[in-house]
């Protein structure tokens, strides 16, 4: 059987393994908060994503 030693008078090296043994996993929570952008803020990238205003028809390359 182990003797008990505090966790004060423990080396750092024990230590660490304790509070690992301590510490869980998240699973498949991902612990990053995120916030939608708001409508109102200008999107350079969704500005001009692709489309540059032109609406030339199918014709207009024959």
């Amino acid at each position: 059987m182990e003797r008990f030693v505090s966790y004060e008078k423990m080396s750092k090296k024990q230590q660490k393994i304790v509070n690992a043994s301590k510490r869980g996993n998240w699973g498949n929570v991902k612990p990053i908060t995120k916030v939608k952008a708001s409508a109102k803020i200008y999107n350079r990238k969704k500005q001009n994503s692709g489309d540059y205003g032109y609406s030339f028809g199918s014709s207009a390359f024959l």
